[in-house]
């Protein structure tokens, strides 16, 4: 609840470790996640081999309501509101930043960007 990258950290290296323990051929984990405590969002995009998943953030928090400009529903999404998705939604140009691999995102009012590694027991 504390320290939500690290608990997600630990998460993976439990991952990889109960694989080395059963001798997994392949990469033992691949994971792009969110989390939210309410307040800030925190994304993680992680592979135990050299291939990830992508994942996406939105890199102008105004860009948000600029994908569904007409849409009244989008009226509760804050000034400074970002989204995280595995494939950009549209094709803006400057909309989307790729989160590289081995990195965990940090979202408030601005994005913290970590090094991410999986802690092992």
């Amino acid at each position: 609840e504390d320290e939500p990258i690290t608990a997600i950290a630990r998460m993976a290296g439990f991952v990889e470790e109960v694989a080395a323990a059963a001798d997994l051929d392949e990469p033992a984990l691949q994971m792009t996640l969110g989390v939210s405590d309410g307040v800030r969002l925190y994304a993680v995009r992680y592979a135990s081999g050299p291939e990830a998943n992508t994942l996406f953030v939105s890199e102008d928090p105004g860009a948000v309501r600029m994908l569904y400009p007409h849409d009244e529903g989008l009226e509760h999404f804050a000034d400074d509101a970002r989204v995280v998705v595995s494939e950009p939604l549209t094709r803006l140009p400057g909309m989307w930043r790729e989160v590289r691999a081995g990195t965990a995102l940090i979202i408030g009012a601005d994005i913290d960007e970590l090094a991410f590694q999986p802690i092992g027991t």
